[in-house]
């Protein structure tokens, strides 16, 4: 489980942010707390905040350095740096100073894959794409406040690499370049313990949902044995059911394609639907409502995470969704019974329904806020503390108070005058 996601100097992030998942002491919703590896985690992660604040923001560093971890190997050599163009972390772009300064990743999580719950203490840093710094300190599930060093790396540096093997730092040193991470380098050597923190990243999901599903028609982007296993399709049946009771199966037909054509077969799906006789019509998956769509498409990443206790990140979760369904997403991953895992869900949205202490804790409550010189801030409802320094209470109408700017992060508007006669009428009201 993920305990702490710490990041600096990326996009308008300019100072560094914590987004902790360990629980606070209050005490509302207390089985919504998990424990792993001696610590007291939560399960969920709910950030709002206006248009531009730096919610995205948070989602993009998440998935920035999942993505990095993951194809930082294919970076290094000449032939393929340019492959790394596109991978430039970016950082505070408005002021002369942070502009060229490097950014700063880090995870702190428990992997309890192998029962040990081991706890990992994992980052880098990087200049463009180049890196300066990389860490990785890990602590055993009886051990109290003791990391031990698997390996540190900084730029100009000998690497300490102290917790590996002797061949294993051999054939590091050999292959290492400025732009590969060594725990990328390490998960592709079978260097077992950096395969199990690429591993880790590797169980988590990122997806921005209001990207997801557009385009969402072929079977490649359901889960495997779609095709072939009537089972699978009854699963992903179930799953659809528990939103839209209309679609009654699939069917799947093959993509005729020319000998030129060498990438296999490819199919397209129709969705069956009851109609009103009795019978039954069939109609292409593309054709469906852009919320189905999306919904079909988090299928195979949301059964992923739940079976394997991995982190899902999605950015504008409201996005085409019905606030029911959202709740209905949220409360997958606060039920035990479901979520046996432990997986994680964090989440941007401007779903102001889900802003409640009815359904979230306020430490699972966040709020990303702008200040005059375009610097984000990330904070817990939790933590926040009025002008008279007075922390929130548990019975406040939180949605209410959120809505009129009591906890920040809400838009500054203004009327729009230009859509109408003119400044000089005024405004009525």
């Amino acid at each position: 489980m993920l305990i702490q996601f710490n990041f600096k100097n990326f996009r308008s992030f300019r100072d560094e942010v914590s987004l902790d998942m360990t629980a606070t002491k209050i005490t509302e919703h207390p089985a919504h707390v998990v424990e792993s590896g001696g610590d007291k985690l939560l399960s969920v992660a709910a950030i709002y905040g206006a248009n531009a604040s730096g919610k995205s923001n948070v989602y993009a560093a998440f998935s920035f350095m999942k993505d990095y971890v993951a194809n930082s190997f294919y970076f290094g050599g000449n032939s393929s740096r340019r492959a790394g163009e596109n991978m430039k972390a970016t950082p505070y772009l408005f002021d002369r100073v942070s502009r060229e300064e490097p950014s700063e990743f880090e995870v702190f999580y428990v992997d309890d894959s192998d029962g040990k719950g081991k706890t990992y203490q994992y980052g880098f840093v990087l200049l463009g794409s180049e890196v300066l710094e990389e860490w990785l300190y890990s602590k055993a599930k009886t051990a109290r406040n003791s990391y031990r060093t698997v390996f540190y790396r900084k730029k100009g540096e000998e690497p300490e690499m102290d917790g590996l093997p002797k061949k294993a730092v051999q054939n590091l040193k050999a292959a290492l370049m400025p732009e590969t991470l060594i725990v990328s380098l390490g998960a592709k050597l079978n260097i077992p313990q950096l395969s199990s923190v690429y591993e880790w990243f590797s169980r988590n999901e990122t997806i921005h949902l209001e990207k997801l599903g557009e385009d969402f028609s072929r079977v490649s982007d359901l889960p495997e044995d779609f095709v072939s296993k009537p089972e699978v399709q009854e699963n992903v049946l179930r799953y659809i059911s528990s939103f839209d009771e209309s679609i009654v199966g699939f069917e799947v037909e093959e993509i005729k394609k020319s000998d030129e054509d060498v990438l296999g077969k490819a199919y397209v799906i129709h969705t069956v639907h009851k109609i009103a006789d009795g019978g039954e019509q069939s109609i292409l998956l593309v054709n469906e409502s852009s919320g189905t769509r999306k919904m079909l498409s988090l299928y195979r990443a949301l059964k992923s995470v739940l079976e394997q206790g991995g982190v899902m990140f999605i950015d504008e979760l409201n996005d085409r969704l019905h606030p029911l369904l959202v709740r209905n997403i949220i409360l997958t991953f606060l039920t035990p019974e479901i979520n046996t895992n432990h997986a994680q869900l964090i989440l941007t949205t401007h779903d102001i329904w889900q802003f409640s202490n009815e359904l979230l804790r306020r430490d699972e409550l966040w709020v990303t806020d702008k200040n005059t010189d375009g610097v984000s801030t990330l904070y817990s409802v939790a933590e926040f503390k009025d002008e008279e320094g007075k922390k929130i209470r548990r019975n406040e109408a939180l949605a209410k108070n959120y809505l009129i700017g009591s906890y920040g992060g809400i838009p500054a508007l203004k009327p729009m005058t230009m859509m109408g006669r003119g400044e000089a009428d005024g405004i009525e009201g």
